[in-house]
């Protein structure tokens, strides 16, 4: 059974009071600054945990969950802790089905092979994928724009010694690690970015379009698959994976001008599995809205010299810096700025890092 104090991370981010949480329990230890919502501290079977969201979107669109405990519907199944980061585009509607889902998913295939593996959480994604297409099935005569919203996913499970990184779409997880022998500590990413500005996606997308000349195309100086989307793998999206609702009454701006035949993005999450090293210090979780400011060195550097309590506020902090920065203003006045308008500022961002134990 999840610890009690983790039931609040159980429940969906959503627009729905002041930044976007919806309480599912009861944390006094979370907190809400304007469009910041933070939980400082939080304890887990396989360590600590700090965590941030700070809204931009007139919705918010990234999603996230921390679950830690029973990683499976069996008492005698894995224990461990569950990280999930998704951040959605065109809509909040699938990043907050994976958080409804996924890790439900997880437990059921963690429960049918009695231990947990880069398997179990495949299917977990293969499953919430299928069941993010059923809903659209149901919604699209009423409500066709729900083919055209998807969601990147990153997710990390510890269990056993083990750290999994699963990932579709472009968030990233990062690794800090202690050398012992200077101090210093090393970034080391552990998930790879799913977008069309990568020379390496641009050609697996070649690859595996062998007929479409036009699969990725450069506008405005951006690389898009199709024209259209940054990035090549997701949940949703299926205006891009089903030629059946790429059609009317969808937007004009998502049909293309000739159906295909085979799905133009992949729903298939990239997994690593990383054994744990007892120099391995914290790992941070983070949508590409934190990213977009701070490199992997910057990121780490910052929470090795900070202390733990509340590092997962201090990153966004330090990335909406940047971004005020870079638009020569100050962070005070940025911090006025309302949702919805803050979009042409910096992205949704959430954080998430987990110390090791």
């Amino acid at each position: 059974m999840l610890a009690a104090v983790m039931d609040y991370f159980s429940s969906c981010w959503g627009p729905r009071s002041g930044a976007g949480h919806r309480e599912k329990g009861s944390d006094a230890a979370g907190r809400q600054d304007g469009l910041l919502w933070y939980k400082d501290v939080g304890q887990l079977v396989t360590g600590e945990f700090s965590m941030a969201v700070v809204q931009a979107n007139q919705l918010l669109e990234d999603q996230s969950q921390v679950e830690s405990g029973s990683l499976s519907l069996a008492d005698t199944g894995p224990q461990g802790t569950f990280v999930g980061v998704y951040d959605g585009h065109g809509g909040p509607e699938t990043s907050r089905f994976i958080n409804d889902h996924l890790f439900n998913h997880l437990r059921r295939f963690a429960t049918e092979h009695k231990f947990m593996s880069a398997d179990v959480i495949r299917k977990a994604f293969q499953a919430t994928e299928e069941g993010f297409l059923s809903l659209v099935s149901k919604e699209w005569s009423l409500k066709p724009q729900i083919a055209s919203v998807g969601s990147c996913c990153l997710v990390g499970v510890i269990c056993a010694g083990t750290l999994y990184v699963a990932n579709l779409g472009d968030s990233r997880a990062v690794l800090g690690r202690l050398v012992k022998a200077t101090g210093e500590v090393l970034a080391i990413q552990l998930s790879s970015e799913h977008n069309a500005c990568y020379e390496e996606v641009r050609q697996e997308l070649q690859s595996s379009h062998p007929d479409d000349p036009h699969i990725v195309v450069l506008k405005h100086n951006v690389w898009r698959v199709k024209g259209i989307i940054q990035i090549s793998r997701s949940i949703g999206d299926v205006y891009l994976k089903k030629p059946e609702y790429n059609r009317e009454p969808l937007h004009s701006k998502f049909r293309l001008r000739e159906t295909f035949q085979r799905p133009i993005l992949s729903s298939e999450p990239q997994i690593t599995e990383h054994r744990i090293q007892p120099n391995d210090q914290f790992v941070i979780f983070a949508s590409d809205g934190l990213w977009e400011h701070l490199s992997n060195k910057e990121a780490v550097d910052l929470v090795q010299s900070s202390p733990r309590n509340g590092i997962a506020r201090r990153l966004v902090k330090a990335a909406m810096q940047e971004a005020a920065k870079k638009r020569e203003m100050r962070y005070s006045d940025l911090k006025k700025i309302d949702r919805g308008v803050r979009r042409h500022f910096h992205d949704d961002i959430t954080v998430v890092v987990v110390f090791m134990p």
